[in-house]
């Protein structure tokens, strides 16, 4: 009887235990295959699986493309050639510092294509800390798990005389170097796509739990070598165990861009003797549960809300992948990096990897909710130090300054940052910057502001010049000088210049056309290019076209409702997007780009939701007085772009902003335009929404009645109180507080649209 309660007692806390555990651990809803299902040309996302520790500097991933292919792991590729250490931040930027390890039995085999081995997704075990897959043809199990500089591997073989561990130090020049009386290897990698000086390495370090019988090296035509050191244009290493009798083999691998030295301190202090592998994989496990515990979403218990819980807590993954720690930590814990705009080694912190034109639209505003402290930070380590090291601010670094899209987006999240309220970083470097690059022409077009005399000069730049997407970069240098204006204002600067960015704010103006109700390129002379064609992507455009670009004055839609004739001509011209035949005139490409065959995909008319420039635009019904427009459209996206497989997004995923535009939807709201403070209200995917702010307070989203018929805002309360603002502001936002809305499966008419209700523009009515 004794035995019997005490079985009973322990099946009873067991349960308890799993409960408990299913409600804390968030991590098992993350697939971080989403958006590998993709190709160049049409992306489902074009992501890789990164096993890493949030903004961590190193990622690893399963490769199965050539080396140097931007697309390193696919989903439908059969074949394994290596376990990868990555930076790569987008396929068209691609990878730099990377290298590999690979297992092998028998016969050696050491180049890509002669080592690579089958494996079954079925096989496969993808989690953002941790990564398994089984090896068919070899039998060999490869694990891994990470820290934020750090990896710790285990090889499973099958009992051999020839277990190898094959090491590619990677092309554009490497080292590589074995120490077999330590178990050790070395290596540098020198591979890089750009933005870096001449001495820029990565110095990486292996460490095996036992010995290997054989060890040698070979180069990039495969000729191997029992030489035990090797440096040229692509070399590589190889060890051999005998596993008959313990068919485990674990290594420990670190790196570092500032020495060797320096990686093993990096080593010692993530992996230390002390830790075993379960313990660093339980560690990754916590560190991101962590993290997305920082918002609970709950939906009715059903396939539909299951499925929404694994986007969003994806897409909660991938936004906080990027911008990486470049910086790391010597050996009395001080913060130091190399700098790749000056090739020094520099105290503080380093930030990289990171697009501007994509992220300052959602991703850095969702920081500044639930990071302020982390966003200070970054802000020191991706804006201040840059601009130190290198004399301008970044708009694309990969680890420097790549010549990669437009704007100078810099100034609108240094700006949102400091007027909400985070000053932990130096802001009046970072405004210098800011005037700097506004202007100057840098070194590269997409640093400081390309046309920037002309833009000053005569408030557009003109179709005829010789600068390419020149309407595109009119309209977003309005939106900046906007940022830079608000900036101004709060740091007292002198009148005559805050007076001077206003005016600029409006030059959006200069390149609307009334007759068409299109923004539309412009000549020196002051008439509209002809003949026009709204749907011709590029020429004047950023991978768009008018269609898209029309909506992109987004701190003053009010204005944009003046210049087309009122409010009801606008909301004509807005659903037009939207119903209009996905045409498109590709000539200025020579061939559809991929956001062109994505937009015909979607089945939304001119909208293309897998690029960034108009995903703002489905909210702009809230400041024309016909929200319910928004949430229909909103649910729909969240509901049909995006999925929780792997061809889960409907076009680049673009370091996070794709992902964090589903985050703030799925909550109900939406920073249309970032330095304005105030968040847009759309429709809640969930019924429940917790979200823990770093002040202590929480924010509780309720959705009443919300299912997947319910997509209507009926009526909101906010902290008991009946709210009629179809916005949200930040200040009050982060005090904490109770949301509640009722949702139906009709439009509500009257909710949030009086003129009293609309967001600001810069413009009134």
């Amino acid at each position: 009887m004794k035995n019997k309660f005490i079985f009973l007692l322990y099946f009873i806390l067991s349960i308890n235990f799993l409960v408990a555990d299913n409600e804390t651990d968030y991590v098992k809803y993350v697939n971080p295959l989403i958006g590998t299902d993709t190709s160049f040309e049409l992306s489902n996302g074009n992501t890789y699986p990164a096993i890493a520790r949030p903004w961590g500097m190193n990622f690893w991933t399963p490769q199965t493309g050539k080396m140097g292919d931007g697309w390193g792991y696919t989903y439908k590729a059969e074949h394994i050639v290596g376990f990868k250490q990555t930076h790569q931040p987008s396929p068209w930027i691609n990878d730099y510092g990377a290298f590999s390890v690979m297992p092998s039995v028998g016969e050696l085999k050491v180049l890509e294509q002669d080592r690579r081995a089958k494996f079954k997704h079925s096989n496969e075990i993808a989690e953002p800390h941790f990564y398994s897959v089984l090896l068919d043809e070899i039998n060999t199990k490869v694990e891994f798990t990470v820290t934020d500089r750090s990896s710790f591997f285990k090889f499973n073989f099958p009992k051999s005389q020839k277990a190898n561990i094959i090491v590619d130090a990677f092309f554009k020049n490497s080292e590589i170097k074995i120490y077999p009386d330590e178990n050790k290897i070395i290596g540098i990698s020198k591979n890089n796509s750009g933005g870096v000086p001449e001495n820029f390495a990565n110095y990486f370090v292996i460490k095996f739990s036992r010995p290997f019988k054989v060890s040698g090296v070979w180069n990039g035509k495969g000729k191997v070598s029992p030489k035990q050191s090797l440096e040229g244009k692509h070399v590589g290493a190889y060890v051999t165990f005998d596993t008959q009798e313990n068919q485990i083999v674990e290594a420990k691998i670190s790196s570092s861009f500032i020495s060797h030295e320096q990686a093993w301190v990096n080593l010692n202090r993530e992996l230390p003797d002390s830790k075993n592998f379960n313990d660093i994989k339980n560690e990754g496990r916590k560190t991101w549960n962590d993290e997305l515990s920082k918002i609970k979403v709950e939906s009715d218990n059903t396939d539909y809300g299951i499925s929404n819980k694994t986007k969003f807590y994806s897409c909660f993954y991938r936004t906080i992948l990027f911008p990486r720690q470049f910086h790391e930590y010597d050996e009395n814990g001080k913060q130091i990096h190399y700098s790749p705009y000056n090739g020094k080694i520099l105290d503080g912190p380093l930030y990289t990897d990171n697009g501007f034109w994509d992220t300052f639209r959602a991703v850095f505003p969702f920081y500044s909710i639930l990071y302020p402290e982390k966003l200070g930070e970054i802000m020191q380590g991706i804006m201040v130090n840059p601009y130190l090291e290198s004399g301008w601010l970044p708009e694309w670094s990969s680890p420097g300054h790549r010549d990669c899209m437009i704007g100078s987006n810099s100034a609108s999240i240094i700006a949102e940052a400091y007027i909400k309220g985070i000053k932990n970083f130096d802001v009046e470097t970072a405004y210098q910057g800011i005037l700097n690059n506004s202007e100057n022409e840098g070194p590269l077009s997409s640093v400081g502001r390309k046309g920037v005399k002309e833009y000053n000069d005569l408030g557009y730049i003109p179709f005829d010049s010789s600068i390419n997407e020149n309407v595109a970069r009119t309209l977003e240098y309005a939106y900046n000088d906007y940022s830079i204006w608000e900036l101004a204002k709060v740091l007292k600067r002198p009148k005559k210049e805050i007076d001077l960015f206003k005016k600029r704010a409006e030059y959006y103006k200069n390149v609307f056309d009334p007759e068409t109700n299109f923004m539309r390129g412009k000549l020196k002379n002051g008439e509209f290019q002809s003949p026009f064609v709204a749907d011709a992507w590029g020429g004047a455009f950023t991978e768009g076209s008018s269609w898209h670009y029309t909506w992109s004055v987004l701190h003053d839609p009010q204005g944009l409702i003046n210049l087309m004739g009122g409010r009801k001509k606008f909301v004509e011209k807005l659903d037009e997007v939207f119903s209009t035949e996905a045409t498109s005139d590709f000539s200025y490409y020579g061939f559809k780009i991929h956001e062109i065959v994505e937009m015909e995909l979607l089945n939304m008319g001119q909208y293309a939701h897998g690029n960034q420039p108009i995903q703002h635009a489905i909210y702009f019904y809230n400041y024309a007085q016909e929200p319910w427009k928004t949430q229909e459209k909103i649910r729909y996206v969240l509901n049909n772009l995006y999925g929780d497989e792997a061809d889960g997004y409907c076009g680049d995923e673009d370091n996070g902003q794709t992902s964090a535009w589903f985050l703030f939807s799925a909550m109900g709201f939406y920073p249309v335009a970032p330095v304005t403070m105030q968040y847009v209200i759309g429709s809640p995917l969930f019924n429940s929404i917790e979200i823990s702010l770093p002040n202590g307070k929480n924010i509780k989203i309720k959705g009443g009645n919300n299912t997947k018929e319910n997509i209507y805002v009926n009526d909101v309360r906010y902290n008991d109180i009946k709210y009629s603002k179809n916005w949200l502001d930040h200040n009050e936002l982060i005090k904490g507080g109770n949301i509640e809305f009722k949702m139906s499966n009709q439009p509500n008419y009257n909710w949030g649209s009086g003129e009293k209700d609309i967001p600001y523009s810069m413009s009134k009515k």
